[in-house]
């Protein structure tokens, strides 16, 4: 969902800078970036092990990161230009849509009712409820069964180098989402999209 759907990836920095380093730790670009892809609960329990803070659990911590994260999604506008008119698009040529996503799961009715789209996803996955999140492939793999559809019927949309591992795992052909470049994908991927403004919408053939 980040970084395909929305550019909420600044909101996760801002938040987690907040929370964190309102408990005493002291969060570093360097350190920051190994954290960029990990769930929000992974992302809590690695601040945790590096500077342990006291009066407050790992659960309610991350959702101090979670809350204030849809509160900047509320006030701000983060929606990739074109993603919505992809969606509607694609459903209207009747592709199933599915979505399966690192983000936590009460994040994402909020990001997809604001923008009037979540009733054009058959299921909605997210890694909080899976053993790991990407660059595993669990949530692939249960949204595959979600679906009731076969791997090489389907196909992803990826923004990120671990989702794309993630989806590869899953036996399942990638759309790198390069983001006019902004995204730096060196994994295997099937078929690139630049920008959801100008689609090829012939990549989807073979998924309806």
């Amino acid at each position: 969902m980040d970084g395909v759907i929305v550019d909420s990836e600044p909101f996760w920095q801002k938040a987690e800078r907040e929370v964190f380093t309102s408990l005493g730790v002291e969060i570093t670009d360097e350190l920051r970036r190994i954290t960029q892809r990990m769930t929000t609960n992974e992302v809590t329990r690695f601040w945790f092990k590096r500077n342990p803070w006291k009066n407050k659990g790992i659960e309610e911590v991350e959702n101090m990161v979670i809350d204030r994260v849809i509160e900047l999604i509320e006030l701000e506008n983060c929606l990739i230009p074109g993603v919505v008119d992809t969606i509607k698009e694609l459903k209207s040529r009747g592709v199933k849509l599915a979505l399966a996503t690192n983000s936590p799961y009460r994040i994402i009715p909020k990001v997809l009712n604001k923008m009037n789209i979540i009733k054009d996803f058959e299921t909605i996955s997210s890694a909080e409820f899976e053993k790991k999140g990407k660059p595993e492939p669990y949530i692939y793999l249960s949204t595959l069964q979600k679906l009731n559809e076969k791997a090489d019927n389907c196909i992803v949309i990826e923004d990120s180098n671990s989702g794309i591992i993630a989806a590869n795992k899953a036996g399942i052909k990638v759309i790198a989402f390069t983001n006019g470049g902004k995204n730096l994908i060196t994994e295997n991927f099937d078929f690139k999209i630049p920008s959801f403004e100008n689609v090829d919408y012939t990549i989807f053939e073979s998924v309806k």
